[in-house]
C-alpha cells in the first residue's frame, strides 16, 4: 500500500522540501494540508500514515502549533527528525521591481527570520501573514500580493520570478522537522537518539521545575530543549515540552521517566528516535545500562540475602 504523508501545503513549502528528503517519499502520496494542525489531524483520522511538520527553528525557536498539538488531543509519536537549511527569497510576478512592492506575505516565521531585511529594503511595505509561504506565493500569482517570502524552489510552481535570492537576516538558519504517526513500534536505539516528552506540573510550588530537572540531572541525561507552554486553564499554569538525549529503552532514560511519573500530574511520551544532527548520546560514568544492571543486582542481593 502506498504510504501517505501529510504536510503543511500547498506545494512549494519548506515542509514539502523536508518531506522530499525522506527515502520513501518518492513512492509516497503527498497530502497537502492548510495548517500544521490539519496535517496532524490527518494522521489521527487515518487520511495519512505520517505527517511532516516543523517543530523548531534555529532563529525563531519553537513552532508552538506543533508543540501544542503533540501535547494535547489523541496521542501521536515522533518517529524521525529532519534538519533543513532555510533560505528565503522574495518572489514576485514577472516585471515587478523592488519599488513596486507594497504588500509582502508569508508565514509568520518567515517574517521573524527576515525582519531586518524587510526593514532595510521594504520599510513601507505592508506585511500580510499567510498560513504558509507557498500560499503567499499562490496569492502573488493571483495578484492578491505583490511579493512573497518563500523558498526560491517555490517560484516555478506558481510562475513567479526570484527578485531577491537571499532575503533572510541570518545565513545558516536551520529548521527541525519531525515525522509523526500514530503510536506503534519505536525505532531501535542507535546510540545517537533523542527522546521527546511533555510534563504537566502536579501543582505550582517553589522548586517544581527543579524537581523535573533533577530527574534528568541525577541520571546524567542531557536536555537538548525545554519549552514552557501555557495550559490555557489559567495564568501561571504551564506544561513543559522536553527533548533529552537517549532512548526510552536506555535504563537511565526509563528511570527518569518513572521519576517524572511520580512527581508530575501527567507525563506524555512523544517518542524516541534517531538524531540527525550527528550528535552522539553522552553517557556519563555510572549511568550506562550495564552499571544500572549491576546496581539492580546489588540491591537484589541486599533484599533477598544473596551473597
Amino acid at each position: 500500500m502506498q504510504q501517505r504523508y501529510a504536510y503543511l501545503g500547498p506545494a512549494g513549502t519548506f515542509s514539502e522540501a523536508a518531506l522530499r528528503t525522506l527515502e520513501d517519499s518518492r513512492d509516497a502520496e503527498l497530502v497537502p494540508c492548510p495548517t500544521i494542525e490539519a496535517a496532524l489531524e490527518a494522521v489521527r483520522l487515518g487520511s495519512a500514515e505520517r505527517a511532516v511538520v516543523p517543530i523548531e527553528s534555529s532563529v525563531d525557536g519553537a513552532v508552538t502549533a506543533t508543540l501544542d498539538e503533540l501535547a494535547t488531543g489523541d496521542e501521536l509519536l515522533i518517529y524521525a527528525e529532519i534538519l533543513l537549511p532555510i533560505k528565503f527569497a522574495l518572489l514576485v510576478r514577472e516585471g515587478t521591481g523592488l519599488g513596486d512592492v507594497t504588500t509582502v506575505g508569508g508565514h509568520p516565521q518567515a517574517q521573524a527570520q527576515c525582519r531586518r531585511w524587510l526593514a532595510s529594503n521594504l520599510p513601507e511595505a505592508e506585511w500580510l501573514p499567510a498560513a504558509s509561504n507557498a500560499l503567499a506565493a499562490r496569492q502573488v500569482a493571483a495578484g492578491e500580493l505583490d511579493a512573497a517570502l518563500a523558498g526560491a524552489f517555490a517560484a516555478p510552481d506558481y510562475g513567479l520570478s526570484v527578485l531577491v535570492d537571499e532575503a533572510h537576516d541570518r545565513a545558516g538558519a536551520v529548521t527541525r522537522f519531525v515525522v509523526v504517526g500514530k503510536p506503534g513500534p519505536l525505532p531501535a536505539p542507535s546510540g545517537a537518539d533523542r527522546t521527546s516528552l511533555v510534563a504537566f506540573l502536579a501543582e505550582d510550588h517553589p522548586g517544581a521545575l527543579m524537581e523535573i530537572l533533577t530527574e534528568f540531572a541525577v541520571r546524567g541525561i542531557n536536555l537538548t530543549r525545554i519549552e514552557s507552554r501555557p495550559t490555557g486553564d489559567a495564568l501561571g499554569r504551564y506544561y513543559f515540552c522536553i527533548d533529552c538525549e537517549g532512548h526510552v529503552d536506555d535504563a537511565r532514560v526509563g528511570e527518569a521517566l518513572m521519576g517524572l511519573r511520580r512527581v508530575c500530574a501527567v507525563v506524555r511520551f512523544v517518542g524516541s528516535y534517531p538524531r540527525c544532527d550527528g550528535g552522539k548520546t553522552q553517557v556519563r560514568a555510572g549511568t550506562s545500562d550495564a552499571e544500572f544492571a549491576d546496581a539492580a543486582a546489588w540491591l537484589a542481593r541486599l533484599r533477598y540475602g544473596r551473597v
